[in-house]
């Protein structure tokens, strides 16, 4: 069965019914959810008030139910840095059908090019997101191209996180996160972290760990927002 699921996963008609089925089972996912926002003010400000681009960066994990939380507004454009790897091409259409345009690229396939492409999307009015930690790890570390890539955007970076009160960790290498319907959710927002377009390696190496740091302690902050919660009761 593997061998038979190689040869036709790539296949138009399969691409076409799985990623349409998928688009379609997240929506009414995240739709069963009872969601939360903590720190949103943060994005929105930078967005709405100040007519800035932004990077919103998360880790790999986190990625499912991303979609319906900083890209929640249909007026605002996306663009997402998606692996060239075949499993990439399902995560690229199903964004598609999410209405977030997807960059081909990562740092191991075609880097330079998908750099270049999320820069050019940003100069033509997209915000931009990336997993800091994908497309294969390791898991929750930050590279350095995600704010080499906010340097030459000129973009802040927002570190977001997203936790459920009922869910299945699954046993990949990032623990990918997938929230049981019906229940509640909870996207974090943290501070910006600010690049400038004339920092050297050092400054660059700064922002990474800065940035590390964040993603660490919204992440936690968010996976504890419910039993906080469940013990002020």
């Amino acid at each position: 069965m593997g061998r038979g699921w190689k040869r036709y996963r790539t296949h138009p008609v399969v691409l076409g019914v799985l990623t349409r089925l998928a688009a379609v089972v997240m929506r009414g996912l995240f739709r069963s959810l009872r969601v939360a926002y903590v720190g949103r003010e943060v994005l929105d400000r930078l967005i709405q008030e100040e007519g800035k681009q932004v990077l919103v960066a998360f880790w790999h994990g986190r990625l499912f139910m991303m979609p319906f939380g900083p890209f929640g507004n249909p007026q605002v454009r996306w663009s997402i840095m998606v692996s060239r790897h075949a499993d990439g091409e399902y995560i690229s259409r199903v964004a598609e059908r999410l209405g977030i345009y997807s960059v081909r690229g990562s740092a191991r396939r075609g880097g330079p090019w998908a750099l270049l492409g999320m820069i050019r999307a940003s100069r033509k009015g997209s915000h931009l997101a990336i997993t800091p930690d994908g497309p294969i790890g390791p898991r929750e570390q930050v590279k350095p191209g995600t704010v080499e890539l906010a340097r030459l955007a000129g973009t802040p970076i927002i570190p977001v996180a997203f936790a459920a009160s009922r869910g299945k960790f699954l046993h990949s290498w990032d623990r990918f996160l997938i929230p049981y319907p019906f229940g509640r959710g909870v996207f974090v927002c943290g501070e910006p972290v600010l690049v400038s377009p004339k920092a050297g390696p050092d400054e660059v190496e700064k922002a990474r760990a800065v940035l590390e740091e964040r993603l660490h302690h919204i992440t936690a902050a968010a996976d504890a927002y419910f039993k906080q919660r469940q013990s002020a009761i």
